[in-house]
């Protein structure tokens, strides 16, 4: 790979930073002609497919930056597995530093994928199934209504009710128990999906109690090792701190994610655009992992709920592709996030069609949105430092994969 031309890297910085003079990014425009954009690939042999997709990615995803003053974004592509770096504004307002390849973001609810993920591989080396009640593995469940649920249910927010959210009174782990002793289903399990941090949260407790470990531990010890990731956290180090981007909030003062019961399960991850294209390369061609590891990442992918043009799988919701961008967004709505919906079940066995996953993820100052074709091999994950409206995500992304499929 040759190295990044210093100039495009500034025109790309200064075009989309609403905080710069728009005379000095004319003027580093013209420097830029003859540069490379910043990629993975080597820039002699790719430079006219890069050019047009980096003018894809800027059209559709430049103007957010001043339409929902997000300070920086990343966003990664990945074609026939080869991915694509492309990096707008800052990762601090503070000290204007510019959003790198380095950078650390949160993820969000993205995090739940890597949370399916653990369970379907503990479920392929035989340490539990997913068809198993919570209560075998959290004792203290064991004869309450929460224990009805299976594991699959918890994976797909299909136990019977669970809430978006724990109460402001559960704050650590007894209450947490207690909580879920208490509740009581608005419906039996499989009838209805309600996307829920309590139901995925439960899940890799259970997940990381069968495997009598604790679950961050797993998740930065054995799982993102095995996949590759090598700046990818629950906890950020020391160390990298200084990678670690600033999240904006509504009224764009500075934050970072709290802490709180089921963080790490269900919104807690934090990585690079480089890192998360990778997870996404691997979902889409997985014949180099691990054949456990390759196995459960296929399980992620099968669908088990169909909700309209949607079906839930295990993290990740899917769609027949090419989907519209209305039936995106549908799947995608705030109705579909906050409201309990009934479901059907998925039809078993492989579909012959073409299939879209994806998955959005924000919390108070940041904002992630991944989406991948494996028989198209195109991917994008999008990562920003500020929780702007998913659909705006959603639109972006869907007219770069026109652009790309097209």
């Amino acid at each position: 790979m040759g190295p990044r031309c210093a100039e495009w890297k500034l025109y790309r910085v200064l075009v989309f930073d609403r905080r710069l003079l728009p005379a000095v990014a004319a003027a580093l425009l013209l420097l830029s002609v003859a540069c490379t954009p910043a990629s993975r690939d080597d820039p002699e042999t790719t430079e006219p497919a890069v050019g047009g997709l980096a003018a894809a990615v800027d059209a559709a995803y430049g103007p957010l930056l001043d339409e929902y003053d997000v300070p920086g974004l990343a966003v990664a592509v990945s074609v026939d597995g080869q991915s694509h770096l492309f990096e707008y504004g800052v990762a601090s307002t503070d000290t204007g530093e510019a959003v790198t390849a380095d950078t650390v973001f949160e993820i969000g609810s993205v995090s739940k994928t890597f949370t399916t993920l653990l369970a379907a591989l503990a479920q392929e080396r035989g340490q539990l199934s997913l068809d198993d009640h919570p209560g075998r593995y959290v004792p203290e469940l064991g004869g309450h209504p929460i224990d009805a649920a299976t594991l699959l249910n918890l994976a797909t927010y299909t136990a019977g009710g669970l809430p978006l959210q724990f109460p402001d009174t559960v704050t650590d782990e007894a209450e947490m128990i207690s909580y879920f002793q208490q509740w009581r289903p608005t419906a039996p399990p499989g009838q209805l999906r309600e996307y829920s941090n309590p139901s995925i949260g439960l899940l890799g407790h259970a997940t990381a109690a069968a495997l009598d470990e604790d679950f961050t531990a797993l998740i930065e010890g054995q799982l993102f090792p095995a996949l590759g990731l090598r700046h990818s956290y629950i906890d950020v180090p020391e160390s990298e701190i200084g990678h670690y981007a600033w999240g904006y909030n509504s009224d764009g003062e500075p934050v970072r994610v709290n802490p709180g019961v089921f963080d790490a399960q269900a919104y807690g991850v934090k990585t690079t655009a480089a890192d998360l294209i990778e997870f996404v390369e691997a979902n889409m061609d997985p014949t180099g992992l691990d054949p456990e590891l390759r196995r459960a990442v296929e399980a992620t992918h099968d669908g088990h709920f169909e909700l309209g043009a949607m079906t839930q799988g295990l993290g990740w919701e899917q769609y027949r592709y090419p989907v519209s961008l209305d039936d995106l967004l549908a799947g995608n709505s705030t109705t579909v996030s906050l409201e309990a919906q009934p479901v059907n079940p998925a039809p078993e066995g492989q579909s012959s069609t073409a299939t879209l996953f994806n998955k959005t993820g924000s919390t108070d100052g940041f904002g992630a949105y991944v989406v991948f074709v494996p028989e198209q091999r195109i991917g994008i994950a999008m990562l920003a430092n500020k929780n702007f409206p998913n659909s705006a995500r959603i639109t972006a992304a869907h007219a770069v994969l026109d652009h790309l499929s097209g």
